[in-house]
């Protein structure tokens, strides 16, 4: 009885934490051309806290936990050249398609594939938290759940860039943000097995991360040429690092 009560508040955790994806509903009675105006604002800001998040969360605690091993350095790199090689194909698709397809921009795709990665480590935080306790468990959902909120602003907006109509990426971001069930159900039955895994897949989903907002985003910012609107993404894009310290502290 006992450990079934722990998967329920595991689970349950975890999926008020997956709901918190949806928080991009707010800009469903927006229109499209007001929009379209803040969306490279909403970019800076989603390249501001990936790159926040590797630096203040998850590299920190990979460390912390491992120590700054070679294995630290060969998954982010991992990482790095994995990703790579996911929008190399994904561009290669693209380019064998006729444009009118409709086809959307590789940052999306890849945004999706790490996001997915930095839900289910979410969901191996939150279930290892509870089987040290329920009060910790609470905690770490309550820490999760504020890191989560502009991350998840960050990658709905990157969806809607990316091409994805508000509706898809809202039920994109969802359906992505259950995976933190996956990993949080695998490390209540393996445990100690499956955490293990987790010393390779953090550094590889910052490295993940890095490549994201360092190849995919960013250049694209630089396609702004206003430089009003630059000024302004640089400063969400700060602000976006300053949030992910903030969440950290």
């Amino acid at each position: 009885m006992f450990l079934k009560n722990m998967l329920l508040q595991i689970i349950g955790s975890i999926f008020l934490i997956s709901l918190i994806s949806l928080i991009g509903i707010f800009t469903l009675s927006i229109n499209k051309k007001l929009l379209t105006k803040i969306l490279l604002i909403f970019v800076s800001f989603a390249a501001g806290t990936l790159l926040g998040d590797v630096f203040f969360h998850l590299l920190p605690e990979a460390v912390e936990e491992y120590g700054f091993t070679s294995h630290i350095s060969i998954s982010i790199l991992a990482g790095i050249v994995t990703f790579y090689c996911i929008e190399a194909f994904v561009h290669w698709i693209h380019c064998h398609t006729p444009s009118s397809s409709g086809h959307k921009h590789p940052v999306a795709i890849m945004n999706l594939v790490g996001d997915g990665i930095h839900n289910i480590l979410d969901g191996v935080i939150i279930a290892s938290s509870f089987m040290l306790g329920a009060p910790v468990g609470i905690a770490t959902t309550i820490a999760v759940a504020f890191h989560e909120i502009p991350q998840e602003i960050g990658d709905f907006s990157v969806l809607i860039y990316g091409g994805f109509t508000k509706g898809k990426a809202l039920l994109l971001n969802f359906l992505i943000g259950l995976l933190a069930i996956f990993g949080g159900v695998v490390t209540f039955f393996i445990g100690e097995s499956f955490l293990e895994i987790t010393k390779y897949l953090v550094p590889f989903a910052a490295g993940g991360f890095i490549y994201i907002a360092s190849s995919d985003i960013i250049p694209e910012l630089h396609k702004e040429s206003n430089t009003k609107k630059k000024i302004i993404q640089v400063i969400f894009f700060v602000l976006g690092m300053l949030v992910m310290y903030l969440l950290s502290e």
